[in-house]
């Protein structure tokens, strides 16, 4: 998570967490509590349209977050082992945070919840392990030293993206590796224990290709020349996301296929480069928005949520999904689901303030007691 006082150029990054935060607020709540006369209206399909865009935000997010740590270990002159084992070793945190979050759904679900959603392959399971794989990939790189690490990074990163993102649809039909446990292939294309990958798990091929994809814009945002030329790169980066946009039209319109089984909303490269363009625009507006807008202006709702991203979605899928909902499941109208996720975003909001307030707070009273006289000064 970020910094509770974002610099300027952070706080687009802060800005778009909290931003990917009300979307899956709105997706999570709309599709736990309506009925399924109010599932049937056009209001619902353009809620879940709007659900596509959670996961992909906070995956290409924690790939800039990624690379701006990277660049700032490399510029301190550490080894590339060394910037691996720091960087991977928080992969390794958040992929435990997940595990550590279907234990806590299963024992709060106990009697009803089967033992295979302890295997479940949520988001957070993804972003770990591809923050894992990024490590990896980082530490493969300037191993190498090349004589130009920032610009092989970025190619590294964008081919690796890209050749997920091809991969994906044979994995997910014809070549798909069913010879492996099911808890092992669901990371791979999403099988579960269910005989077909499910379209609603968060398994590497996709969703991993989104954290490669933000890591090499991030290296391209620590680039000298970007930094220089700060407003004009995020403006390219909008530029360039309309021209990713209108290729992946072009291709999913031409007559032949690359592949067996064609499925553009799950699988189809067209459909993440569609995507990527979505997400190079959103971050090109958000930055525009934080630098020139009101984006900081006094206290930003979605900088406050995008600080504490982890925490909210800990905590509210409990209160939308879990046995302590605020309303009844798949049974209210769109005016009282709509009163409910207001509810549940106004107290994520001030679970994410009082966090913020709250940190460092502990740390701050044990030094005291070490130490008074110093704790004060």
């Amino acid at each position: 998570m970020a910094s509770a006082a974002p610099t300027r150029r952070l706080a687009y990054i802060d800005w778009m967490r909290g931003l990917a935060c009300v979307l899956m607020f709105q997706t999570h709540c709309y599709d736990s509590w309506l009925s399924p006369a109010a599932r049937q209206s056009k209001f619902f399909t353009y809620s879940q349209l709007g659900g596509t865009f959670p996961a992909p935000l906070f995956l290409f997010l924690a790939g800039i977050s990624f690379a701006l740590v990277t660049h700032k270990l490399w510029q301190k002159h550490l080894s590339p082992s060394r910037i691996a084992r720091t960087t991977i070793r928080r992969g390794a945190e958040i992929f435990a945070f997940g595990l550590l979050f279907r234990l806590q759904e299963y024992v709060i679900a106990w009697g009803w919840a089967p033992r295979s959603d302890l295997l479940r392959v949520d988001v957070l399971n993804t972003i770990g392990l591809s923050m894992v794989l990024m490590g990896l990939l980082c530490w493969l790189v300037l191993l190498l030293r090349p004589a130009r690490p920032a610009v092989v990074l970025i190619l590294a990163s964008a081919g690796t993206a890209l050749l997920i993102s091809l991969l994906t649809p044979p994995l997910w039909t014809t070549w798909r590796p069913d010879w492996l446990p099911w808890p092992l292939e669901s990371y791979i294309n999403g099988v579960h224990n269910l005989g077909a990958p499910q379209a609603w798990l968060f398994p590497i091929f996709p969703w991993a290709a989104f954290a490669f994809a933000g890591l090499a814009v991030g290296f391209i945002l620590q680039a000298d020349w970007a930094h220089k030329r700060e407003p004009s790169t995020f403006f390219l980066a909008g530029a360039a996301g309309l021209a990713l946009i209108a290729a992946s039209r072009w291709f999913d319109h031409q007559p032949r296929q690359l592949y067996a089984v064609y499925d553009y909303w799950h699988t189809s490269p067209n459909f993440f480069v569609i995507r990527v363009g979505m997400l190079l625009i959103i971050l090109s507006a958000a930055y525009a928005w934080c630098r020139w807008g009101a984006g900081e202006w006094g206290f930003s709702p979605l900088i406050q949520l995008g600080q504490a991203s982890l925490l909210v979605y800990w905590v509210h899928l409990e209160f939308v999904y879990g046995r302590v909902s605020i309303l009844p499941k798949h049974s209210d109208s769109i005016r009282f689901a709509s009163v409910g996720l207001l509810t549940i975003s106004l107290a994520m909001l001030l679970l994410a303030y009082l966090r913020a307030r709250l940190k460092g707070r502990g740390a701050d009273k044990l030094a005291w007691f070490r130490s008074p006289a110093r704790a004060t000064n």
